[in-house]
């Protein structure tokens, strides 16, 4: 299957920047689409995957900073790239402190904007990848039974067999068939796995 060419948003009120933008963006092969407003970028409403948002910091309406607060509010995790021509430092602590890929001064070097994006791009692949990862570890949490969710919590605490049988009242034997679906299940070829896939999942849910 042919990878996807990234797709680049590009939102700032000056429309030669937009043009320059995504004239230099198209022509090392990213997709590209433009917007003259927050509020017009928002209206989009984008529901395909997002990969950089190079953003203006002053424009009128909303401001390149509130977009971006606004994204992670919603929990939108889009790498952004901001742009300005009158950056301040408070400007762009705020905008790094809130996950910011970059701030780049206007006028800045062509190749500079490429190398941010490009950063851009490899975090946002590697959180997507971590994102398909988790979800599929939590289809396979959820294949569990009530009882094999417990050994399982029970397991990655270190805990081995006898102690995991006689804090749940059963035979070692029992355990261990348990533990042998449990792995099966959890596509686990280890207990290290077992313990990395609960790691991954940060918090057990609370019950089957």
């Amino acid at each position: 299957m042919t990878e996807l060419n990234p797709t680049i948003y590009v939102v700032d009120d000056d429309p030669s920047v937009r043009d320059s933008t995504e004239l230099l963006l198209k022509s090392v092969g990213f997709n590209v689409k433009t917007f003259g407003s927050a509020q017009a970028f928002l209206k989009a409403n984008l529901q395909e995957d997002l990969d950089c948002l190079v953003l203006d910091v002053r424009m009128p309406g909303m401001s390149g900073l509130d977009l971006q607060q606004k994204l992670v509010s919603a929990k939108t995790p889009l790498p952004v790239i901001f742009i300005t021509g009158h950056g301040t430092v408070p400007m762009s602590v705020r905008a790094m402190k809130a996950g910011a890929v970059d701030f780049l001064q206007k006028p800045f070097e062509e190749q500079d904007l490429l190398d941010a994006i490009n950063r851009a791009v490899a975090r946002q692949k590697v959180r997507k990848l971590e994102a398909d990862e988790s979800e599929k570890l939590q289809l396979r949490l959820k294949a569990l039974t009530s009882r094999e969710y417990e050994v399982f919590s029970l397991l990655v605490t270190g805990m081995t067999n006898k102690e995991i049988a006689y804090e749940l009242g059963t035979s070692e034997r029992t355990i261990k068939a348990h533990r042998a679906r449990i792995m099966e299940k959890m596509n686990a070829g280890s207990l290290a796995d077992l313990v990395r896939f609960a790691e991954q999942l940060k918090t057990l849910p609370s019950g089957q």
